[in-house]
């Protein structure tokens, strides 16, 4: 019986299928059966009745395959869409309704994720979608090299990008010149892919005459179109670190640093180019393989401390500080160790604590910049003991991270003095454990617990025994 009911529904199916209202849905699936679809939905209207309801039957419609795509019903939601673009088709109205962005969107999205989509569906779809919708062809054209890209169809999405360079419609080309920018700029990524393989090629091969000869023709063919785009799209104001990344990586192979140099410092400084981290990542980083001076090492990283106080790289911009013999570097290195462990990201980063109690540990011992602690600590006082030093997180520490307990020990008993609880556990524990360096911790921080009164403000009367 159900065998029997499954061969009708397919026959209804096939007859509706065979409609012109619905070949343009027909790419997205075969067979679709709308079983949840209300009666209103469906039914026949006369013109007056269709003007009036049209437009909820579409949002309601809409809402359906908006539920269904969050639950990832995505066979439920490519019947639902088959019925829009029917309804759509079978307007009233005299004016055209081409296929929206909308429709675009949500197919794609389908085919993207369906158990029964094939490559030959989507890449019928999307024709569709470009022929149907000149306003935003090169967006359609992106979209399908990044799906040929993810299924790793390299040539077809080279040939798909190359195609839409040559596209021209009239004003609509002009109007279109970011996403021309942009689909040249990917097509300069895979030359750029091409050349990274003949270098690969080159390198494990070595020397080997008229061979290599090819391979290095070949590769400075890839790298002249590579580099030509990449110039291109990095003069417009965005975030386009991978181009950025990969021209520079082009540019230091032919030996060309100062070019390099040029076009990550434009990157990471020109004021027309939204602020962005990795600018000043990939230029430090840059700067550091040259052997640059410390002096520009540290200016770059300044900038990245502004933006981004919590990145990884603040160990190595405190550790340049410390190993200044300015007196405001070094001051500058203290807070920026504080900074970055304000973040909970950091909690538990062993290289921190130590930076921050080998620091710490160094004034105390001068007793020469007590106010430098004093000025982090203030504005921390209230939330850190909790954050940081409860406990429990030192039960935990010492049992996950020896050593991060005892970093971190150091620091609670100099900025909470010897009765923190956070160093008299994990003190205790230590010498329990017989570990040389925790009795050396605790001698250290009860015989420099007058500095705690100097940091915290409190004078040894007001101190409860």
């Amino acid at each position: 019986m159900d065998s029997f009911l499954e061969e009708e529904e397919e026959a209804a199916m096939a007859a509706v299928l065979k409609s012109p209202a619905a070949q343009a849905g027909s790419a997205l699936l075969p067979a679709l059966h709308l079983p949840f679809l209300p009666p209103h939905l469906y039914r026949p209207a006369y013109s007056h009745e269709h003007k009036l309801n049209f437009k909820k039957s579409k949002e309601v419609c809409l809402n359906y395959i908006q539920d269904a795509m969050l639950q990832k019903q995505w066979k439920r939601a490519a019947e639902f869409l088959t019925f829009y673009i029917e309804s759509l088709e079978k307007d009233f109205s005299t004016a055209y309704v081409g296929p929206s962005e909308m429709i675009w969107r949500i197919g794609t999205e389908i085919l993207c994720h369906h158990s029964h989509s094939s490559m030959k569906q989507f890449n019928s779809f999307i024709e569709q979608m470009k022929t149907s919708g000149v306003k935003r062809y090169l967006k359609v054209c992106l979209e399908h090299a990044f799906h040929l890209l993810c299924n790793g169809l390299i040539d077809e999405a080279y040939q798909n990008l190359s195609l839409a360079e040559s596209w021209r419609f009239g004003e609509q080309t002009a109007i279109q010149d970011k996403e021309m920018k942009l689909i040249q700029a990917y097509r300069g990524l895979l030359d750029y892919y091409s050349w990274s393989k003949q270098k690969n090629i080159l390198l494990e091969h070595g020397q080997n005459g008229f061979e290599d000869l090819s391979v290095e023709q070949e590769m400075h063919s890839c790298f002249r179109k590579a580099a030509v785009n990449f110039k291109e799209i990095i003069k417009i104001p965005g975030v386009w670190d991978l181009f950025v990344k990969c021209y520079v990586d082009l540019l230091e192979f032919y030996g060309d640093h100062n070019e390099a140099c040029q076009v990550l410092n434009e990157y990471a400084y020109n004021s027309k180019f939204p602020a962005n981290p990795n600018a000043h990542v990939y230029l430090y980083q840059f700067l550091k393989r040259h052997g640059e001076s410390k002096k520009s090492l540290i200016s770059a990283l300044k900038i990245l401390h502004d933006i981004v106080p919590s990145h990884e790289l603040m160990i190595d911009f405190n550790t340049m500080l410390q190993k200044s013999k300015k007196r405001k570097k070094r001051q500058l290195g203290l807070e920026v160790i504080f900074a970055a462990l304000d973040y909970a990201g950091w909690k538990e980063n062993v290289k921190a604590w130590s930076c921050l109690a080998r620091q710490v540990k160094q004034i105390v011992i001068s007793e020469k910049h007590l106010n430098w602690i004093k000025q982090e600590w203030n504005s921390r006082k209230d939330w850190w003991p909790a954050f940081h030093f409860s406990r429990y997180l030192a039960k935990r520490n010492w049992q996950e991270n020896e050593s991060l307990s005892y970093e971190k020990g150091l620091v609670a008993g100099i900025l909470l003095g010897k009765d923190c609880k956070y160093f008299k556990y994990v003190s205790h524990q230590g010498c329990k454990a017989q570990v040389k360096r925790f009795r050396i911790l605790k001698k250290f921080v009860n015989k420099h617990n007058p500095v705690y009164l100097r940091i915290s403000g409190l004078s040894d009367s007001s101190v409860q025994p």
